[in-house]
């Protein structure tokens, strides 16, 4: 179990990294937004992953913030683009 338990974390933590170095290289904010969901469903996982591995529902609600975060952080980034181009789109 113990190495099912390090290759988890090696996987997720790879993924993390590989998530904030999109976050921090974009080029465009929708790169830098569907990295920053992977880096919350990362984050999801991992926490999932503990909870499994130490037998707890404690952090349920943890998980259920970084959903909600993420959806309203999606939803509000998108919103901002379609204002962008039409706003964009009127000045032209």
């Amino acid at each position: 179990m113990t190495v099912v338990i390090v290759l988890v974390m090696v996987l997720l933590s790879a993924g993390a990294l590989l998530a904030l170095y999109r976050v921090v290289r974009g080029p465009s904010i929708l790169d830098r937004m569907i990295a920053s969901d992977v880096l919350l469903t990362t984050l999801m996982l991992a926490v999932g992953s503990e909870m499994v591995f130490s037998g707890h529902t404690r952090t349920v609600p943890v998980m259920l913030v970084l959903a909600t975060t993420a959806i309203f952080a999606t939803v509000t980034v998108a919103r901002y683009v379609a204002w962008r181009e039409r706003v964009g789109a009127d000045d032209e």
